[in-house]
């Protein structure tokens, strides 16, 4: 049987992670089977390598992205990936099995998996990511993941700081590990793993080692919560006990030390990889190990035990021994099953007893005897007993402590300091299991009654207790293909000389476990018998070493001066942020022409005709009369506006330039149907406001008005000269010819504008329509949410048009019957008929495109103007009552059209976007020529029409919202008026019965009237 593509295997959990997002929350047995299945599929993909992985290859899968800049979709599968593989999915798929029934009815099941299977497959590209960048990214996206999934109770406020905190620390080195592996593919000259494996000697040779070290050893050891960045991983116990499970054993932490033991071959070896990582790496080991020793919770143990071990592992890969190398990788693989084991073992207890307090537990071994079991076998493991795995990379440990080759003082301190590791190691060993599972019943419990829980919930721990045990006893048969396949590539492919054997007689590492759980034993039961007495309650920071509590007031103090900064510099006028925008900006660009400076080329410019200078003087008038009405008649400076860019327009048909043309055209129209609808809502201009003849604030209002105007003057002919000097500029030195050469050969086009939109510069354009969309969105999301001012609203209808609304106001409710009844009866026919022609156009536009004239984005824009004038023409009600448009579906389809194009160059072996045309024969038509690029364009179209339509209706939904506003106000009015009259009514019949009764001669004494 042949696996699955490497990609299949990282992409299957994403896919995976969208359909269980949509699943509905009861259907909680189909989500975990999906999650399950996956797991299981994917860890099968993964054994099927291992003939392929024991023969020496390395598999390679590759797809051609961004070649020119060496980014390439590379996946990369040697011995060690496939060993993280295999623990990514393996352990993966017996947390599904373990969430299942540990996760609540209650609980958000469907977001729960959702975000699991999304972190397995980021994990799984991070192991098997054949290029650094793309390394990078896909380790963002495990800090992604793990952000929510710590946060998953985000009811919880220890849960949403746990998440918050862990995503800064692992962010922050993410960005850190970015900049180091753009100097190491700089050094290198390429970012495929490969060739930066290959280059050992360049890079340790390098003057940039050192920089690139440091960032690289940042990025891990704040993934791996080493100290001084261990605080994180403690918090991040809020998570549910699954995500712990995972996040401790074989994702999250563990990629920190995959990073180390990845880049071994290529950056160990120097005095500063020693001290730097070994130093961090024994720091870890012994801080956290004592520190575990006070933890009353038992999540929390389990997570300085974690670290702990995890410095264990840093400072073998820091030792610069090959043999060390390989006792860190064995120990990865033990840590992995022990500790995937525990922290089940103690959801089993949170679970049954509703509490991980140590100091209310007591005597479960009784009561859960099978979870118990199996829960000392795992922590016997942890401490290093022998017959466990735990014990034989101890020893492994112990053993590279005593050969190291390092000044005399490191070679005396070091196993002392491994001793004294496994001293602590075995007293929070022996405090987890006799203090929990021995002694008397625990009386004082949330929950009474603990018992086993279902069999399918202990079936993970007893098969990951069962390899702990197999590890241990028969390590070279269990374990030792899967450890030489693992360690060979990190060594650099050639594996040491060493022994699995349990047995190795009586040397020093056996004295040194043997003395550290002697000592381990004696040390737990005084701190026991302290403890019992009231010593020893909270002993768990060295120093008091609070990370958690140097974390928050950092970020207090990085509020505060964000804060003052923002008081200090930022302001709601919009004058004053323009004038820092445009100073800064010209400032930014000034600066490197003055010292660079500015030369004009010596191309030959054509003579300037009359018609063409009039043309620019109306321009011109038009622009300054824009700025000069903007104060006192919008309406006017909107036609002063529109009356430039037409003559922007004119200007580039003038220089041939007909795509610019009808973009520009089209772009003008939609610009100020938006602003027009935006005026509606601004406040009016109070006329009756009369300034002074001559106030302090007046001279200073009319300063800031001349400097704004130096300002606009000096920036707008910086602005004229650098077009100058780049339209002046010798025509072959321009870029221009690279494209003009290759839009036919190469983009199968002849219009050379959409052939570098669509094709050469496909991606870029990608982008753009990404932001469009976004930007669509989130308008029409903050405008779900405004209202308009009440005292606008409470004014009287005819008191409520200002000068802009003479289209918004064609875009209201008064108007939701038909208009081709009254005296919009001929508009109305028109625009009706219009909507078929434009969009005859708008096709026209859009297949013409590649060759002519055209493409998707003017061909959008028309076609939105063809339905914006039914807006206009005929009332937003009315048109949507008649035509479904869903913009929103218009953006979705669009980008799918755009990504599906893509990925369709990538399956057929071509870089991202990549253009291919092909000539078809239609009856009746004859011979076409269609692109590719065709379908990009297609989904440039969409979005387009999505996002104009979304943009404009949601500003003329304002509109339709104001006219009920005031239709309510009117109702509620007619309302109290009636029921005013009401009770009036009522008043004076009460009132005419009194008089009555009081005037009527035969009334018996004591009646009443109302009675």
């Amino acid at each position: 049987m042949e696996p699955a593509a490497i990609s299949l295997i990282i992409l299957l959990p994403f896919i995976g992670s969208a359909i269980a997002a949509i699943l509905p929350s009861n259907a909680r047995n189909l989500e975990s089977l999906l999650a399950g299945l996956i797991a299981l599929f994917c860890l099968v993909q993964v054994v099927l390598y291992f003939p392929q992985i024991q023969a020496g290859d390395v598999i390679d899968e590759r797809f051609v992205w961004l070649q020119s800049y060496g980014l390439n979709l590379s996946l990369r599968m040697d011995g060690f990936a496939w060993m993280f593989a295999l623990l990514v999915f393996g352990i993966g798929a017996l947390v599904v099995l373990y969430a299942r029934y540990y996760m609540s009815p209650q609980d958000p099941v469907p977001r729960f998996f959702a975000f699991l299977l999304a972190f397995m497959g980021s994990m799984a590209g991070v192991v098997l990511s054949g290029n650094i960048i793309q390394m990078v990214f896909f380790w963002e996206l495990t800090s992604v993941f793990s952000f929510l999934l710590i946060g998953y109770w985000h009811h919880r406020k220890d849960a949403r700081r746990g998440a918050r905190m862990a995503l800064t620390i692992t962010g922050t080195g993410g960005l850190c590990l970015l900049a180091g592996v753009l100097i190491l593919g700089n050094i290198v000259g390429s970012y495929e793993l490969d060739n930066v494996l290959a280059a050992g000697s360049q890079i340790r040779n390098h003057t940039l080692y050192l920089p690139a070290l440091v960032l690289i050893l940042l990025g891990a050891f704040t993934k791996s919560a080493q100290f001084p960045f261990h605080f994180w991983l403690p918090n991040a116990m809020a998570a549910p006990t699954p995500v712990s499970a995972y996040l401790h054993s074989a994702t999250m932490v563990k990629a920190g030390v995959f990073l180390l033991a990845r880049f071994w071959p290529v950056l160990s070896g120097t005095q500063e990889w020693f001290w730097i990582v070994s130093t961090v790496g024994a720091t870890t080991l012994i801080f956290a190990a004592y520190t575990a020793m006070f933890q009353k919770d038992l999540k929390g143990l389990l997570a300085y035990s974690t670290i702990s071990h995890l410095g264990l592992i840093t400072l073998l890969l820091g030792l610069n021994r090959e043999l060390a190398a390989v006792a860190a990788v064995f120990h990865i693989i033990n840590h992995a099953t022990f500790k995937a084991s525990l922290f089940m073992a103690v959801g089993i207890v949170d679970h049954e007893t509703g509490t991980r307090d140590i100091r209310r537990l007591s005597g479960l071994l009784k009561l859960m005897p099978i979870t118990g079991t199996l829960a000392l076998v795992a922590a016997a493991a942890m401490a290093g007993v022998p017959f466990l795995n735990g014990f034989l990379s101890k020893e492994m440990f112990f053993s590279e402590t005593v050969l190291v080759h390092a000044p005399s003082y490191v070679q005396a301190g070091l196993p002392i300091l491994a001793t004294v590791f496994g001293v602590f190691s075995a007293v929070y060993s022996l405090r987890f299991t006799a203090d929990v599972f021995f002694g008397p019943k625990a009386i004082d419990l949330p929950k009474k009654n603990p018992h086993d829980p279902p069999i399918w919930m202990i079936v993970p721990v007893g098969l990951l207790v069962i390899v702990c045990i197999a590890v241990g006893i028969l390590p070279a048969l269990v374990i030792g293909p899967t450890l030489a396949l693992a360690a060979t590539p990190v060594v650099g492919g050639v594996l040491p000389q060493y022994s699995l054997a349990i047995w190795h007689g009586i040397n020093e590492p056996l004295i040194m476990s043997m003395v550290a759980l002697g000592v381990g034993s004696l040390l737990y039961v005084v701190s026991r018998t302290l403890r019992t007495k009231g010593y020893l309650e909270d002993y768990s920071f060295v120093w008091g070493l609070n990370g958690q509590r140097i974390f928050e007031w950092t970020l207090t103090f990085f509020s505060r001066q964000s804060r003052f900064l923002r008081l200090a510099f930022t302001t709601r006028r919009l004058q004053w942020q323009m004038f820092w925008l445009v100073t800064v900006t010209f400032t930014a660009v000034a600066l490197p022409l003055w010292l660079g400076g500015l030369n004009i080329g010596s191309r030959a410019t054509q003579p300037a005709s009359p018609a063409f200078v009039g043309l620019w003087v109306m321009g011109c008038i038009c622009a300054i009369a824009a700025a000069w009405q903007a104060k006192y008649h919008r309406l006017a400076a909107m036609v002063m506006l529109g009356a430039t860019g037409l003559c922007v327009c004119i200007t580039f048909l003038w220089f041939s330039a007909p795509d610019l043309g009808l973009t520009q055209l089209a772009v003008e129209v939609v610009t100020t149907i938006l602003l027009l609808l935006g005026l509606r809502w601004l406040p009016q201009r109070d006329k009756n406001l009369r300034q002074p003849s001559w106030s302090l604030d007046q001279g200073m209002a009319q300063a800031r008005r001349a400097r704004d105007i130096i300002i606009a003057l000096v920036a707008g002919s910086g602005i004229a000269l650098l077009t100058l000097a780049m339209l002046t500029r010798p025509f072959p030195e321009s870029t221009s010819t690279f494209f003009l050469e290759r839009a036919y050969t190469e983009g199968g086009g002849t219009n050379v504008v959409n052939v570098m939109l669509v094709d050469f510069r496909a991606f870029d354009t990608f982008g753009e329509i990404v932001v469009l969309g976004i930007v669509a969105l989130t308008v029409y999301a903050l405008l779900r949410r405004f209202r308009p001012a009440g005292e606008t609203m409470d004014l009287p209808m005819q008191q409520r048009v200002l000068p802009g609304d003479l289209i918004t106001d064609l875009f209201n409710p008064r108007m939701a019957k038909d208009t081709a009844i009254g005296y919009l009866t001929v508009p109305a026919v028109l625009v009706r008929w219009l909507l078929p022609f434009t969009t005859l156009i708008a096709v026209y536009l859009f297949m013409r495109g590649h060759n002519q004239p055209g493409g998707g984005f003017v061909a959008g824009l028309v076609f939105s103007l063809g339905l914006l004038l039914q807006f206009i023409v005929s009332g937003t009600q009315w048109v949507e009552s008649h035509l479904s448009i869903y913009p929103r579906r218009w953006i979705a389809f669009g980008m799918l059209c755009a990504i599906a194009t893509g990925l369709g160059s990538l399956h057929w072996g071509y870089p991202f976007m990549t253009t291919h045309t092909a000539h078809l024969t239609l009856p009746y038509i004859g011979d076409i020529h269609v692109a590719s690029a065709l379908f990009f364009d297609l989904g440039v179209f969409t979005v387009v029409v999505g996002a104009t339509m979304l943009i404009l209706t949601a500003i003329a939904h304002q509109s339709v919202r104001g006219h009920r506003y005031h239709a309510r106000k009117l109702e509620e009015e007619a309302e109290a008026k009636e029921a005013a009259a009401a009770h009036y009514a009522r008043a004076r019949a009460a009132f005419a019965a009194v008089a009555q009764y009081n005037t009527n001669p035969h009334h018996r004494p004591g009646a009443h009237p109302w009675k």
